[in-house]
């Protein structure tokens, strides 16, 4: 009997060679690049298996590296029938995601990051493989972007369609309903289309199984397309109706009925069977047979456009050292710029306020924007003798980074999963961002957000993340402020939110000016 290690060892012996000589050193140095991807951006793909672990939403990804080896193993004969060579235009798009994610890191935008890492990733089997062999893999390479746990920020625009199509079916099934925002009123009860109620987690797993399905099991596009759009039409009406019906039982049988219904059957069998229509309503279309070849290598080997790029030739060795330099140069560039923090005063306060005095913050509802991160925040409430209540939130950041973001997803008024949802976007009053929100009672709130972040002024989160990207690209300190003014709406014997807010702007002068002196201590 083989003592075990050769027994493991004899098939791998035997499975390497019947592998191409040509194929050997690509193939090792390929095992290289990834390996040393992973070793340098460590901290990105460790924070991508810890969201596969622990979000629900992303708890699917778990399968894609299997999904993965198996595309692989269908293709796996044919490939090998390919040439690899080393193509140094790969380099360019590895610098190119390399870039892409240098910019993410200094945004702070984890997402970027992510995304970054994966597509070096794929420059590596360009560089190393060659046009003939990554086109032969495309498919593969393409699905690797299932990888990066995207969709948390399609939640809002899933709450507002499902409200929707709830509203709708509550309509025709005579149930008397009043909506604000994702809110609706019943007889029965107040129900919230929450973060939870989106559909979301369905919505991003049906994709990535829907475009599995397209690939392995039609030839046509228009066929392709039309099962894609199906598999992203149906969970979004399915969410609708699985909130319709929540809101429908509650009506008849109240709404801890309905709320165990919902767990049990709308949350495992439900969307079971939705997944099961959407396959039987597909199968009779499938056109690919089941001893069909995943890819014709004839065509790709004789392919004129395919040929002509082949002639860009670099040795595989030079490739793999120009990818580690380059990969070196960005982590180099933005560990430097990480360290870079602007000085910030030991202590801040609010500044006076001409015609309004500060008092106890005692809100209707408790409220509290997200400021992840930063090194002061402050929570103030400032009336005035006419009875405008106004209350200010105030951040700052001696910089912006993962997890230090002003602007990040879920930070500012409407912390994602907290006791508050958006309702609608009004008009700004200050030239910021303005949310109206709602929570539980139901209480009403209109927000204004501000950043401040050396010259820019601005509501936009978009023009915040570009200044921060051009500060660090430029190894510039500046620190970045974040200001909330809110209100209370629709409060008996108060003046509407509106005139408040515009009230306590006009006090305070140009807004821009009154954060500069709260971020220098005055």
């Amino acid at each position: 009997m083989l003592p075990p290690e050769i027994a493991v060892r004899a098939p791998l012996a035997r499975a390497w060679a019947a592998i191409p000589a040509a194929w050997h050193r690509p193939l090792v140095l390929l095992a290289l690049a990834w390996a040393g991807n992973v070793a340098l951006f460590f901290d990105d793909w460790r924070a991508m298996a810890l969201q596969w672990w622990d979000s629900s939403t992303y708890n699917h990804i778990l399968l894609i590296p299997f999904i993965l080896a198996w595309l692989l193993s269908l293709r796996w004969r044919e490939v090998l029938r390919i040439e690899p060579q080393g193509w140094w235009p790969g380099l360019v798009l590895f610098c190119g995601a390399g870039f892409f994610w240098l910019l993410g890191d200094f945004a702070g935008l984890s997402l970027a990051t992510q995304l970054g890492v994966v597509l070096m990733a794929h420059a590596s089997v360009l560089t190393l493989l060659g046009p003939r062999a990554s086109v032969a893999v495309l498919f593969p390479l393409a699905y690797m972007l299932f990888l990066v746990p995207a969709g948390d920020e399609l939640i809002p625009a899933l709450q507002t369609i499902t409200a929707s199509i709830t509203m709708a079916l509550l309509d025709l099934s005579g149930v008397p309903a009043h909506i604000e925002g994702v809110f609706i009123t019943t007889p029965g009860g107040y129900f919230e289309v929450a973060e939870a109620c989106s559909g979301v987690k369905f919505l991003i797993a049906m994709i990535a199984y829907g475009a599995l399905v397209a690939n392995v099991c039609f030839r046509s596009w228009p066929r392709r397309i039309a099962f894609m759009a199906l598999s992203v039409a149906m969970p979004i009406m399915a969410n609708g109706v699985r909130a319709w019906g929540t809101i429908f039982i509650a009506e008849h049988r109240g709404i801890e009925f309905a709320a165990g219904f919902d767990h049990i059957f709308y949350g495992w069998i439900f969307f079971a069977l939705v997944m099961a229509l959407v396959m039987g309503t597909a199968w009779r279309f499938f056109d690919r047979a089941i001893d069909d070849r995943m890819i014709d290598v004839d065509a790709i080997t004789s392919n004129t456009i395919l040929t002509r790029l082949t002639n860009m030739a670099i040795g595989p060795r030079k490739g793999l050292a120009a990818m580690a330099g380059a990969a070196l140069l960005f982590t180099g560039w933005g560990t430097w710029a990480a360290r870079l923090e602007a000085p910030l005063p030991t202590q801040i306060h609010l500044p006076n306020v001409p015609g309004w005095q500060q008092v106890d913050y005692a809100p209707l509802a408790s409220w509290e924007p997200l400021h992840s991160g930063a090194e002061h925040t402050l929570l103030g409430r400032f009336v005035d003798a006419r009875g405008h209540v106004v209350d200010v939130s105030i951040a700052l950041y001696a910089a912006q980074e993962d997890g230090q973001e002003a602007g990040g997803f879920g930070q500012g008024a409407v912390p994602l999963n907290g006791r508050w949802a958006w309702e609608s976007s009004p008009p700004p009053i200050a030239g910021g961002h303005a949310d109206r929100i709602q929570t539980a009672g139901p209480v009403h709130r209109l927000a204004e957000t501000f950043y401040r972040s050396g010259n820019l002024f601005s509501g936009s989160n978009t023009r915040l993340k570009i200044q921060n990207m051009q500060d660090r690209l430029l190894l510039r300190e500046h620190a970045t402020m974040t200001l909330i003014l809110s209100t209370e709406d629709q409060v008996s014997g108060r003046p509407p939110a509106t005139e408040a807010l515009r009230a306590f702007v006009t006090a305070t002068g140009p807004v821009d000016a009154w954060m500069d002196r709260v971020a220098s201590g005055r």
